[in-house]
């Protein structure tokens, strides 16, 4: 492990093999697994971060959050007991408490210009392979369908589906390679 800048760690912190850690307050009876990168982030008491995570700048946990692999958070805060456990993006957003981030969640900030902002309530669930395209509110306790792209606020309490219709399509033939 590598530390770098100013690193405050609470008691009882662990760190795994492989982490760099840069310019970040980690707090007590928080668990590091192996491999992650974390730079200019606080994180708060009892959090499970990793492994192969990558924590960014103004990057913010409450306690007992989950970040899990090949997560990364940048410019975030997200409250207590929330989780985004694999394969997730989060940036420019605030997450309420207990918020489950669904596996290939990503919360798209940027229009090629400008960053825009994410506000997520608590409680809040997304499905698997969502996209939220801020600027976009997602209201307490809103559940976003797997697959679905979100471009519009969503209420709070209420499922949310924003995908195509499957279609098949008859007497379709994959293109075949020319012989060598």
């Amino acid at each position: 492990m590598i530390f770098e800048g100013r690193v405050a760690l609470g008691d009882r912190v662990q760190i795994g093999a492989g982490c760099v850690v840069r310019d970040s307050e980690i707090g007590a009876d928080t668990q590091v697994l192996p491999h992650c990168v974390i730079e200019g982030a606080l994180i708060g008491p009892s959090c499970l971060i990793g492994p192969f995570a990558r924590l960014r700048p103004a990057a913010t946990l409450a306690p007992e959050v989950h970040i899990g692999n090949f997560v990364e958070v940048k410019n975030s805060q997200l409250g207590a007991g929330s989780k985004a456990n694999h394969l997730a993006y989060v940036g420019d957003a605030e997450i309420g408490n207990r918020v489950n981030i669904g596996a290939g969640t990503i919360v798209a900030n940027y229009d090629g210009a400008a960053k825009h902002h994410t506000t997520i309530g608590d409680e809040v669930h997304t499905g698997s392979n969502s996209v939220l395209v801020a600027p976009i509110t997602v209201g307490a306790g809103a559940t976003i369908g797997a697959g679905s792209t979100v471009t519009h606020s969503v209420p709070a309490g209420k499922l949310t589906v924003a995908r195509a219709r499957q279609t098949i399509i008859e007497g379709w033939r994959r293109p075949v390679k020319p012989a060598k």
